[in-house]
């Protein structure tokens, strides 16, 4: 069956503008899981990009030959009809979690790239996304679409001139002493089962509206490609930052020092990131609350806004800090089972 590239490349920006989030766009994700352990960080994200093309791929495809609308579906095919119950509940609530650490990341852009309140950036957010999921998949698509490459474009101006740095080859190489350095061993793994874990949300009814294999697999393994050039081009940005880990938006802070004169575009670019996972896990939540509850579409975006927001409002490093590695943990069994899974016909 021939492959419908135009098709494949949006399902490749859904995917990465899924997992682009707050953490991931602002920096903090990827210094929280891999460039504060230094080259081993290197590694950790070498070896998450082969999880992210062949995994991500994988649970699309499996998606789309089952006809699973939403992720609880898919779990329900996964772990079994007892099992399967039980991880849904635990992704309902991850997915509450880390759409409040979205919001709290957007909010966090407002107050220290702004100098607004928080809670009007997360106000904001939660308006525009609110126009923007009454247009539904096709509104998810079209944002991708625009912001995913404008910031793989900044991601790798930006390591561009992170490379051209003094005593960059030293910096890449090092290894700083932490406390914590066994995480970096398994940081690989709950990174990846954390993302795909929560990714499902959106990319199982994406693959289900496809149905395509060629295109689903293609679009999977150009969008966990993409993933993985903008971790390493990420790193190897924030590696040259000193004191990467005291601050909210790091990435921010590197554009203000390297590239000044682009600063507000990538501020935009940042916060449309932020906004379009933000959109993404609403959009999942809502499928699958509906799926359990016959309630309007309306009024379950006021249970979603009003839930996030209250959560929203702890500090974006703190929530990061905590929940993303504890989700990631909880999810390593989910990736797991999906590499056990075989590929049926």
């Amino acid at each position: 069956m021939k492959t419908n590239w135009s098709a494949a490349f949006q399902i490749a920006a859904v995917y990465v503008g899924t997992v682009v989030g707050a953490g991931f766009a602002t920096g903090k994700e990827i210094v929280e899981f891999f460039s504060r352990f230094g080259f081993i960080g290197l590694i950790g994200i070498l070896m998450s990009g082969y999880i992210l093309i062949s995994l991500g791929s994988k649970l699309m495809r499996i998606s789309a030959r089952i006809g699973a609308t939403s992720y609880q579906e898919f779990n329900l095919y996964l772990f079994g009809r007892f099992l399967g119950p039980v991880i849904n509940v635990i992704m309902l609530f991850m997915l509450l979690g880390v759409t409040a650490v979205m919001l709290s990341g957007g909010g966090a852009i407002f107050e220290e790239q702004l100098g607004f309140n928080k809670s009007i950036g997360v106000l904001f957010t939660l308006g525009l996304s609110l126009i923007v999921m009454s247009v539904g998949i096709k509104g998810l698509f079209a944002v991708n679409t625009v912001v995913v490459p404008l910031m793989i474009s900044f991601s790798f101006l930006l390591m561009i001139l992170s490379v051209k740095l003094p005593g960059f080859m030293e910096q890449l190489l090092f290894i700083p002493p932490v406390e914590d350095g066994w995480k970096s061993v398994i940081a690989p793994f709950s990174y990846t089962a954390f993302n795909l874990g929560l990714a499902q949300a959106v990319l199982v009814p994406v693959a289900s509206e496809i149905k395509d294999d060629q295109t689903v697999k293609w679009g999977g393994r150009i969008g966990g490609i993409l993933l993985t050039l903008i971790l390493i081009s990420g790193h190897i940005t924030l590696i040259m930052l000193p004191n990467l880990e005291l601050y909210e938006i790091p990435m921010a802070v590197i554009i203000k020092n390297l590239a000044s004169g682009l600063y507000w575009i990538y501020i935009v670019v940042i916060y449309s990131e932020v906004f379009t996972s933000v959109i993404g896990n609403i959009f999942g939540l809502e499928r699958q609350i509906k799926s359990i509850f016959s309630l309007p579409s309306l009024v379950i975006f006021l249970l979603i806004y009003v839930i996030t927001y209250s959560i929203s409002l702890i500090k974006y490093g703190t929530l990061l800090a905590h929940l993303y590695p504890l989700f990631g943990y909880i999810s390593i069994i989910f990736i797991i089972l999906l590499w056990m899974k075989p590929l049926k016909e």
